[in-house]
């Protein structure tokens, strides 16, 4: 498992479940990269509002892909909704080291307590915490902590691991097919099970 160095680009980027669910699908059928990035800036793909946003979810989309070793395609292609949802979760962690910290650090954590929920103070401890183990954290504005919490929910909430209650948040412990299990015990993704299931 890869661990990249933090970034805050978060804050700009949705969960695009809908989007990568599209590019993992044309990749099952035997497109390559080119012809879908093709597809998203001449034919917008992805219903974006500029080719610009096109480019950003189409760069992302992809990413996240990559971060994933690609003998998940057919294996996300036969699953049902919420284990895809699980899928594009699990890419968007593997691409982004500072959001599986959070899933890790605070969602399992939270699931191994009983407590099944979590509040905004928790998201300001992970991220002081952060700050004081990391330089490039250190160097966050306030504000771009408070959005880069307010996307992890909102990417959480998305992939069905946490509902969407005001103030404190209930954590939905996912269940895991098998399959999914299994992939990625076999890819060294062991961490990736016990952050989703709140195991040690």
């Amino acid at each position: 498992m890869e661990r990249k160095e933090y970034s805050a680009g978060a804050v700009k980027l949705s969960f695009w479940f809908i989007e990568f669910r599209k590019v993992v699908e044309l990749l099952h059928e035997g497109k390559n990269a080119e012809q879908i990035k093709s597809l998203a800036l001449n034919e917008n793909l992805f219903a974006a509002p500029t080719t610009l946003r096109a480019n950003q979810i189409y760069h992302t989309v992809t990413g996240r892909i990559r971060a994933l070793d690609e003998s998940f395609i057919p294996l996300f292609t036969r699953s049902d909704l919420a284990t895809q949802k699980l899928f594009a979760l699990i890419a968007a962690m593997a691409y982004d080291t500072l959001f599986f910290d959070f899933v890790y650090e605070v969602i399992r954590e939270k699931m191994i307590l009983g407590t099944y929920e979590f509040s905004d103070s928790d998201v300001r401890v992970f991220f002081k915490d952060k700050q004081q183990q990391n330089e490039k954290v250190a160097g966050w504005t306030d504000a771009t902590l408070v959005r880069l919490g307010r996307c992890y929910k909102t990417m959480l909430y998305e992939a069905g691991i946490i509902d969407k209650a005001k103030t404190a948040r209930k954590i939905l412990r996912p269940i895991l097919d098998p399959d999914l299990v299994r992939w990625l015990e076999q890819n060294n993704m062991g961490a990736y099970v016990k952050a989703l299931a709140g195991v040690r």
